[in-house]
């Protein structure tokens, strides 16, 4: 064979004997180790399938978003936020333009390391300066080697304009961007704070309208794309996709400015005059509609700086730890009217008589109906009745006048828990109404199986049952709709800003809770309790008035919350076109705490404004300064000489005071004060303001409360301002807080009454 060669060898005889063997070819694979390397690329192959199957169907879609990402530029285009407007189309919350300065510290860099640092390091300087930036941070994001880092958010145009003119100096042209965006702007500041909310760097709502309706406001993002290559740089003239955004929709409220300020200017004033601890609060509503006109709580907060403690929690504020600070700060951006419940009181005896009448368990003026004898005796107490004295046996409608709690006690007890649950339900007292309000809370009730004797009394009264306020005021406004209950609307009207197509949030009857001739005698109960009874306080000349004081004190548990002082009014009786409900809590001053007394004389106040505003007809001219026999029109003198504005003011009959420099017989009058139009008391002093003369000097209003119409009109004299008197008896209330600084010839509006002795 080829493979073989021949060996011979002898053995020990001599003899030959061949051998055949074998040998191995350098040329060719030895069998064991073939089979080796063939299992090794057997069991790679096999593992770079499952490698491949891996990629392509586990991450296949990762990294092909990755891919997209790393080949892509997109530029994010951010939505405007809806605006949200008033009834009568003030603006309430605007977006405001301002920028947001990004870098590319990528792209901050020179030939070399040395010069790029110094670079980076004069970059950081300007900006910090500029932004008035710490440096230390401002270079970190400089430094790092982020793709994008951002220096600040919001920022004004002045200053923008500013790094503008900065770059082109040091002409940097590449790694610092200016993007456009917006910020939140709320012109009037304070106003309806705790209704409207505020927004966060990000412009995404964080308390009040402004995150219940966020999704509304803030509309979608938009952005372009377009393509980058290996470099990360934009591939010129690339194809570029652009998706627009969608801009927030528009929001206008059922809240009416003008009402809006009148009430918060009483309510501020109450509170500080009441030394009410733990603030009040007010809600005017639309009963026909469900329509809030004004809500407002004090203390509120400004809008655009929301996290700076208002002036009541400054007070305490920095003796705060952290935790007790984030606390108070939620607590000031509170709605009090839905996220706060409180114990109605009597107001909450406007709920029981209507249950009882429409129920036939008593009428309007059965006499003797009920007796009080100063208590009334439940399971194993005596539950005291408010007044010190006994009030005998009474009709309902004496009951109401008088507040009378045993007398209410004694028809809570003939009604029945069961059929007081079921009102309660159908007022919509048990849930709540869904007002698209934020932070809305519902009532605390026992549970219709807990109600025993002194439950049932003590809840007929309202007391030891907890309402939120907007629960509470849309209850009594059914009560004055004819027995409609509505639901509480906030928002009237969404305008889409891309197609300006508006879509009116309906206005919704809920359901009939009690029959229309129930409706109108409970509304003749509540206006007895104005014009005959404990609520006199809040009387408005020349309107028809209903109402219901309110006085609940706190629990023994809870002493420390004080007394909650309320009153809830409804005008014109008749046709019924405000409800309003007025809350204060924990009243310290010296008016005391009682409803009555210390709630009813502000609604009497926030009523003579709005009605007139909301063009409701007053039955008479009642004003004893309207008199034509006493009092005078204030004529226009603007633009004369100030000699000849004198001598036709002082022949009406009016005093004056004049800020002038220069000859009074060539230099005109550019103001007045009063205005043109008002109505004065004769010997009135009107103050005029020469050309180049705008300011008086700033006069303290006295405190004319409790003073008589002529101890009032010579307090005012002698500090040279003017009165405004509405009704008789003393001084009540005054439209300025005392202590308030005005400019002299003011005018000071107060409203007299008669003298009660008490109201509950």
């Amino acid at each position: 064979m080829k493979n073989q060669k021949k060996i011979t060898v002898k053995n020990a005889d001599n003899k030959v004997i061949k051998i055949k063997t074998g040998f191995e070819s350098k040329n060719l694979v030895h069998t064991p180790k073939l089979r080796t390397l063939l299992i090794v690329t057997v069991i790679i192959f096999i593992l770079l399938t499952i490698r491949i199957g891996f990629i392509q169907f586990v991450q296949g879609n990762f990294l092909k978003e990755k891919a997209y990402q790393q080949q892509t530029i997109n530029q994010i285009i951010s939505p405007k936020r809806g605006n949200i407007y008033d009834s009568t189309g003030k603006a309430l919350a605007i977006g405001a333009q301002v920028d947001t300065i990004t870098i590319n510290p990528t792209k901050i860099k020179k030939d070399d390391e040395v010069t790029t640092k110094d670079y980076k390091e004069k970059i950081a300087k300007g900006l910090s300066d500029i932004f008035e930036l710490n440096y230390d941070e401002v270079l970190k994001k400089v430094s790092s080697n982020s793709k994008v880092e951002t220096i600040i958010k919001k920022v004004e145009q002045e200053k923008v304009e500013q790094l503008k003119k900065w770059m082109e100096e040091n002409k940097i042209t590449v790694g610092i961007n200016i993007d456009e965006d917006t910020k939140r702007y709320y012109p009037y500041s304070t106003v309806a704070s705790n209704v409207i909310g505020f927004c966060g760097n990000d412009n995404q709502g964080l308390s009040g309208i402004e995150s219940k309706w966020g999704s509304v406001l803030t509309g979608t993002p938009g952005k372009i794309v377009s393509s980058k290559g290996s470099d990360q740089r934009e591939i010129p003239n690339a194809e570029e996709t652009y998706i627009s955004a969608e801009n927030g929709s528009d929001l206008t409220l059922t809240i009416d400015l003008n009402i809006q300020s009148i009430v918060e200017k009483y309510l501020k004033q109450a509170v500080e005059e009441n030394e009410c601890n733990r603030g009040g609060n007010v809600i005017a509503m639309d009963p026909k509609t469900g329509d809030i006109l004004a809500m407002a709580s004090y203390p509120n907060y400004d809008l655009n700086s929301p996290y700076t403690p208002n002036e009541v929690l400054a007070k305490t504020y920095d003796s705060l730890s952290t935790e007790e600070k984030s606390i108070a700060l939620s607590q000031m951006w509170i709605n009090k009217s839905v996220g706060e419940t409180y114990e109605p009181g009597s107001t909450f005896k406007v709920i029981t008589a209507s249950v009882a009448l429409e129920e036939n368990i008593t009428s309007t003026d059965v006499a003797d109906d009920f007796y009080c004898k100063g208590y009334e005796e439940v399971a194993d107490r005596h539950i005291k009745c408010w007044a010190p004295t006994p009030h005998g046996v009474q009709s309902l409608r004496k009951s109401l006048c008088n507040s009378c709690n045993p007398a209410f006690m004694q028809l809570g007890k003939r009604i029945g828990p069961s059929t007081l649950y079921k009102y309660y339900d159908a007022f919509g007292l048990f849930n709540s109404t869904n007002s698209g309000l934020y932070g809305e809370q519902s009532s605390i009730f026992y549970a219709l199986d807990k109600v025993g004797e002194v439950e049932l009394a003590t809840m007929s009264f309202g007391q030891r049952i907890n309402v939120t306020p907007l629960q509470m005021v849309t209850a009594i406004s059914c009560v004055a709709n004819d027995g409609i209950l509505m639901k509480p609307r906030i928002v009237k009207e969404i305008k889409n800003t891309d197609t300006n197509t508006t879509t009116e949030v309906p206005v919704t009857q809920v359901r009939q809770v009690i029959s229309k001739q129930t409706s109108k005698e409970v509304k003749s109960l509540m206006e007895s309790v104005v014009t005959e009874g404990s609520g006199r306080h809040a009387a408005v000349t020349g309107y028809s008035i209903g109402g219901k004081t309110g006085t609940s004190e706190p629990t023994e548990a809870n002493v420390d919350e004080g007394y909650v002082a309320s009153y809830v009014a409804i005008s014109p009786v008749e046709d019924t076109q405000i409800t309003l409900l007025l809350t204060l809590y924990d009243p310290k001053g010296k008016n005391g705490h009682q409803g009555g007394q210390v709630a009813g004389p502000v609604v009497s106040q926030m009523l003579s404004e709005i009605l007139p505003y909301l063009g409701v007809p007053s039955d008479e001219d009642a004003s004893s300064n309207k008199n034509p026999s006493n009092s005078i029109v204030v004529p226009d003198i603007r633009n004369k000489t100030v000699a000849e504005a004198e001598k036709i003011l002082k022949a009406s009959g009016f005093t004056t005071k004049v800020y002038v420099n220069g000859d009074p017989n060539t230099i005109l009058v550019s103001d007045q004060n009063p205005k043109p139009g008002n109505s004065l008391l004769k010997g009135s002093i009107i103050v005029l303001y020469g050309e180049g003369n705008s300011v008086s000097t700033s006069i303290t209003v006295p405190d004319l409360k409790g003073m008589n119409a002529s101890e009032a009109i010579n307090a005012l004299k002698s500090k040279n301002l003017n009165i405004n008197i509405e009704g008789s008896g003393i001084v009540t209330s005054q439209d300025y807080t005392t202590g308030e600084q005005v400019p002299e010839g003011t005018i000071i509006k107060t409203t007299l009454k008669q003298t009660l002795t008490q109201a509950h």
